[in-house]
């Protein structure tokens, strides 16, 4: 690990009022983790990814097989935080008016009435979100940039809690529709969920013996309202100068790649720093060091950058890239106390 002379503070909050609100917010996120955890065994470092985006109020795009849990994490993520559960299963005939809703004839009003898509929740599952045609998936670009819908020329208000997780599988590719950079770069991370290890499935199996996968059973531990003061008050996380040129630097380093023929965006690197927030925070800390921003780049960068032809002919992946550039930009040391 390389460092540099610029120096971070020896302490992050200035005072003990700072440091217990830190501490309140970390055991309030290990409260709605440990909520989820009772439905999704062995998936920790999943579950920990998923409560990142969502009190940083960005979406999340899950690559991974089917059958390994996608449903019911989104599921028991809406229940836990109260809130309500819109799935969407993408399909190549799906129309936009079916996520966003449409205007239907009131006959006794004379007038056209909105009736709300599934998109109007606060957790969405966009399930297989590349199957659906780019019109189709460009008319959930707004819900996700904007948090709201338009319809007939009026403007529809998402809720600020509104989370989007979208899926894709890996293997099957036939008949798909890739996401283009510009909506990949709305999502602040790409995780995979995985097989579960041998003794988390065991537990599964003595578990959810019946049909039921245990979602309903679970019970609310917070609520949008207070998800949105978690966000608010995470926005508050210090981050030194230091570590603002670290970030900098690390984006820099992207785009000057070798191997790279698109690097970091000004949104990624903001998503960057949100997501260092979010991670600070949930170990109840009022300020951002390194460790954040390393444990949160592999999964908000490598989806956000291009390999050139010739590096992908050389077998280069994204996740190879930010490994690199990690390792090679400076990381600014602890001030002395």
């Amino acid at each position: 690990m390389t460092t540099t002379d610029e120096q971070l503070p020896s302490q992050g909050p200035g005072n003990q009022s700072d440091a217990q609100a830190a501490a309140e917010l970390a055991h309030h996120l290990a409260a709605v983790q440990a909520n989820i955890e009772t439905v999704i065994q062995g998936k920790r470092d999943v579950v920990h990814l998923l409560m990142i985006a969502l009190v940083s109020e960005v979406h999340v795009l899950i690559e991974d097989v089917p059958g390994v849990g996608k449903t019911t994490l989104a599921k028991a993520l809406a229940r836990s935080i109260d809130g309500r559960f819109g799935r969407v299963q993408f399909t190549p005939d799906l129309l936009p008016s079916d996520v966003t809703g449409m205007s239907v004839w009131n006959r006794a009003t004379n007038t056209f009435d909105f009736r709300p898509g599934p998109v109007f929740a606060e957790i969405l599952l966009a399930d297989e979100i590349n199957r659906a045609s780019p019109k189709t998936q460009s008319a959930l670009l707004e819900a996700m940039a904007e948090k709201q819908v338009t319809a007939d020329g009026v403007t529809h208000r998402l809720g600020s809690s509104f989370m989007v997780i979208a899926t894709q599988n890996p293997i099957e590719h036939e008949g798909t529709y890739p996401l283009p950079e510009a909506q990949l770069d709305r999502f602040l991370m790409r995780i995979a969920v995985g097989y579960p290890e041998r003794e988390s499935e065991r537990l599964m199996l003595s578990t959810h013996a019946g049909s039921s996968d245990g979602v309903e059973s679970l019970s609310a531990v917070t609520s949008s309202t207070a998800l949105s003061q978690i966000a608010l008050a995470i926005s508050r996380v210090h981050v030194a100068e230091p570590l603002a040129n670290y970030l900098l630097d690390i984006a820099v380093a992207t785009r000057r790649h070798h191997s790279l023929s698109l690097g970091l965006s000004p949104r990624g690197l903001l998503d960057l720093q949100r997501a260092s927030r979010a991670q600070a925070a949930s170990h109840g800390r009022g300020f951002v060091i390194p460790d954040d921003v390393k444990a949160m780049a592999p999964f908000v960068l490598p989806h956000r950058l291009i390999v050139s032809p010739e590096s992908t002919l050389r077998g280069t992946r994204p996740g190879d890239v930010v490994a690199e550039v990690l390792d090679g930009v400076p990381v600014p040391r602890p001030a002395a106390r």
